[in-house]
């Protein structure tokens, strides 16, 4: 994504350049850098500019730059988000698949489960094949994860969902507090939870697993 938006910005440079009867020269004097510079953003040959030098040949060429990010998927996992999704897989039954990571099945959505679980012998309210798992460090945004954990149980291809929790201080009063507004879409005990997992049985529905 990166490569591209340098590429399509030199290209806009280009055409706003041309357009305008200005030489590269021109532009690199007015905005500050070297014209061997300039050249290379035209080309997409700079991926390493700095973003105001980028700018400053924008505003040569009478152009404002708009720069802002938006949710489009998740982040990074780092080490405590990693131990946390191994700590739930030692808690189920070795026959139960445990994949992590696992994509959205929709062309070119970014978002992923942390965790899908499958493999399950049964449900007591029916079968069930999948149990998606959203792993949470530390919490703080009850309504923004509350959306978030809604959209990816509409669209994850999942029969019920495990919204795993760091068992630590924070994460206990964020639950006792804010996360309270949880329990509606997330009944089931989370201790039992676990117990199912460890008999490879899928719980009967949604819950919070402190762990």
């Amino acid at each position: 994504m990166g490569r591209r938006a340098v590429v399509e910005i030199g290209r806009e440079f280009h055409a706003s350049r041309t357009n305008a009867g200005l030489s590269q020269g021109d532009v690199a004097a007015a905005a500050g850098v070297s014209r061997s510079q300039y050249g290379r953003i035209e080309r997409g040959e700079c991926p390493d500019v700095p973003l105001a030098s980028v700018i400053a040949a924008g505003a040569a060429l009478g152009l404002d730059a708009s720069l802002r990010f938006f949710p489009a998927g998740d982040p990074v996992a780092d080490t405590a988000h990693r131990s946390l999704l191994e700590r739930l897989r030692a808690r189920c039954h070795s026959s139960l698949a445990f994949r992590t990571e696992v994509a959205l099945p929709i062309a070119g959505d970014r978002r992923a489960w942390d965790a899908v679980i499958s493999g399950f012998v049964g449900r007591s309210t029916g079968p069930a094949s999948r149990c998606g798992v959203e792993a949470e460090t530390r919490p703080n945004d009850v309504q923004a994860l509350d959306r978030k954990l809604a959209l990816k149980a509409r669209d994850g291809d999942v029969d019920i969902v495990a919204l795993l929790l760091a068992n630590t201080r924070h994460n206990r009063m964020f639950l006792q507090g804010p996360g309270e507004a949880l329990r509606t879409r997330f009944p089931f005990d989370g201790r039992r939870t676990l117990e199912l997992l460890g008999a490879a049985v899928a719980p009967p529905t949604n819950s919070i697993v402190l762990l």
